[in-house]
């Protein structure tokens, strides 16, 4: 049986590289892209097998997996759990800019949705007077520090949102199932088909549900329009945050110039991702937030998204590509501006 469930897995990892061969043709994007349903693999291989037990859960920081426009100014954990269960997350608060945790159906195995069962911010936390935190999942009620959790929850994910990374901490979590077992069962040749089954399923519907957000945007390029939140709340988007998905294509010597008013809110910021939806390369200078940007004399923002910087307003790397997907995050804001876009020649910048 086990022999079996391995041949399943590896055929249904093939059907899945169908996805990255109806992307983009380019050498660098098939690169890419190779390389997202390998770290999408390694992922769910973990998530499905070794960390997977909603008896014992364990908080997993994502390494290097990036999904659905992955922000780099965050710190991603997550837990498997079930909606039956009551669990106890414990820990400090940090200095870090901002703090969520929701508990999540994951379907992205069967319809590429992960929606929201329950939301706890900064906005709802009671934190001691040391800095600790003690928060309750559950699905009755159970105190200031409740997060809830339906018949359907799968899942916890964490964001820890940095304004300034040289100056903030993160928090560090914990998480345990009250009364539960004393010890994890054995492993079984059922739960390992379906383990393998699960994460090759799951990597599949990651991959394909982007693949359509990208092809989604592509109908309106170079803009951040709002496409509507419901789609993106859907997938497990934080209820907090409104969302301004783009899709940026730039021949050789342009300029895509983006320029908004800015809310009044705690944070926000806008990356640049490539066609998977992975934010480029954080070593590179592909996002900008409130802490980081340059603001114009009136108060506006103008972000410059070219290969090479101009010197003038906040210049994006495109780190080698010439399209790509982007995102512009406006987080507790009242008010949410649609930016104005435009290509223009890059030697007009300068």
């Amino acid at each position: 049986m086990p022999d079996q469930a391995w041949s399943q897995f590896c055929q249904a990892l093939e059907k899945a590289g169908e996805v990255i061969a109806s992307g983009p043709s380019g050498p660098l994007d098939q690169a890419e892209g190779y390389r997202y349903l390998a770290r999408l693999t390694r992922e769910m291989l973990y998530s499905c097998l070794d960390n997977a037990d909603p008896d014992f859960p364990r908080f997993h920081e994502l390494d290097l997996v990036k999904i659905g426009a992955d922000n780099p100014d965050n710190v991603y954990l997550s837990a498997n759990i079930r909606g039956d269960r009551t669990y106890r997350i414990t820990g400090t608060r940090g200095t870090i800019s901002y703090f969520s945790i929701g508990s999540k159906a994951n379907r992205y195995a069967k319809d590429g949705t992960m929606a929201s069962t329950g939301e706890l911010s900064d906005a709802d936390l009671t934190i001691a007077p040391d800095g600790s935190v003690e928060i309750i999942a559950s699905a009755s009620e159970q105190g200031a520090n409740w997060l809830p959790l339906a018949p359907d929850s799968t899942g916890l994910v964490v964001r820890q949102t940095y304004l300034d990374r040289s100056a903030e901490v993160p928090g560090t979590w914990h998480i345990e199932q009250i009364g539960g077992p004393s010890e994890p069962g054995a492993l079984t040749p059922e739960f390992l088909a379906k383990a393998l089954q699960r994460a090759a399923l799951s990597v599949h519907g990651t991959a394909a549900t982007f693949a359509h957000w990208t092809r989604t945007f592509a109908a309106r390029p170079n803009e951040l329009p709002d496409f509507g939140q419901e789609m993106f709340q859907r997938a497990g988007g934080d209820p907090e945050i409104f969302y301004l998905h783009g899709y940026w294509s730039l021949r050789p010597g342009e300029a895509w110039v983006i320029e908004t008013d800015v809310p009044d809110c705690p944070y926000w910021n806008f990356q640049l991702d490539n066609w998977w939806m992975e934010s480029l390369d954080h070593r590179r200078r592909i996002t900008v937030n409130k802490h980081t940007a340059s603001l114009d004399a009136d108060g506006r923002l103008t972000i410059v998204v070219a290969a090479e910087d101009p010197g003038v307003g906040n210049w994006i790397d495109t780190c080698g590509h010439l399209s790509g997907t982007a995102l512009l995050r406006w987080l507790g804001a009242s008010t949410h501006p649609i930016p104005k876009c435009r290509v223009v020649p890059l030697e007009e910048m300068r």
